[in-house]
């Protein structure tokens, strides 16, 4: 398919705070589809990202930092009576925690009538979540038109619900992304996330689930267990072992799990083939702090890759 982008993602960047120390916050960048384009861009893919900024420092921040990553900004809109929105994290015994201010974003304003739709026709990917969904009912609006838009021209469209129970309720979530699930190519729920949205207990009854509301391809991720992966063509569950690695902050390990699944596509890669190789992405970048800056390039991955799999070609030997 010939088409000027390989990745468009779309949704809300955030500054983050993100708590390296007692009353001590390191500055990064966060936002799910802001990871995830970032993500994929250092696996080598050619990628657009749309939003909008409110006109702020943090807004210039943002549109310096996509400068340095390759990213194509030509569409995204600076909004000159909002804000961009802002997260810390804190990390406890119960893993890390998130505080927002987002209310009224810039992000959250956009609209249907925002939407770059030739940069939407031009793209072989696009690229949404639940949280752009669930920021406000005109940014849910404006993520379906993209994926009627992107989908007619030719995309794949793929999805992280990216659940997120203190910006809507569950029945609210459940509906809107159900409805959404038919339209879309690739379905990327987290393990944890995808039981709660199924009601379900184990892993079998979210496919089950799945299945019932028309996915076509499930990548469903289980952390330091790796992912496991379904297709409608032959409904037979595959599990892909994950990387084993000693985290530190597992902030944004998703976003990149997807933006490098997705690059990994984008080349040609077998479904299959591309979770091993996010497997190993998302899991170095729990490797530091923050959900951009540990985010690996493509040379860091594959040397891993090789590596792993030398290991596995001795054990097999012996």
């Amino acid at each position: 398919m010939d088409k000027r982008f390989d990745i468009v993602g779309l949704g809300e960047p955030m500054i983050e705070f993100n708590e390296t120390g007692t009353a001590l916050y390191r500055q990064g960048f966060g936002g799910d589809t802001a990871n995830f384009a970032i993500a994929a861009a250092r696996q080598g893919a050619n990628v657009a990202y749309y939003t909008r900024l409110g006109d702020d420092r943090f807004g210039r921040m943002f549109l310096d930092l996509w400068a340095k990553e390759r990213i194509d900004t030509s569409a995204v809109g600076i909004d000159q009576n909002a804000h961009t929105g802002v997260y810390f994290v804190t990390h406890g015994t119960d893993g890390h925690q998130f505080e927002y201010l987002r209310a009224g974003s810039a992000a959250s304003r956009m609209t249907v009538d925002d939407l770059p739709l030739n940069m939407l026709r031009d793209t072989r990917f696009l690229h949404v979540s639940g949280i752009s969904q669930a920021i406000s009912p005109t940014a849910c609006d404006a993520v379906g038109a993209a994926v009627a838009t992107a989908s007619a021209a030719g995309a794949s469209i793929t999805y992280d619900p990216n659940l997120r129970l203190r910006l809507w309720s569950l029945a609210k979530a459940k509906a809107t992304i159900e409805a959404t699930i038919p339209h879309i190519d690739i379905f990327l729920p987290s393990l944890d996330e995808a039981l709660i949205l199924a009601d379900a207990d184990n892993r079998d009854d979210v496919f089950a689930w799945c299945a019932r509301h028309g996915a076509k391809n499930v990548v469903l991720k289980c952390g330091a267990e790796g992912a496991w992966i379904w297709q409608e063509s032959d409904g037979v569950p595959r599990h892909v072992p994950g990387f084993a690695v000693q985290p530190i902050d597992a902030t944004g390990a998703g976003d990149c799990f997807d933006g490098s699944l997705v690059a990994r596509l984008a080349v040609g890669e077998s479904l299959l083939d591309a979770v091993r190789y996010a497997n190993v992405a998302a899991a170095i970048s729990t490797t530091g702090y923050g959900a951009i800056a540990p985010i690996p390039h493509q040379a860091d991955v594959l040397i891993k890759l090789v590596n792993k799999l030398a290991v596995t070609m001795t054990e097999a030997a012996t």
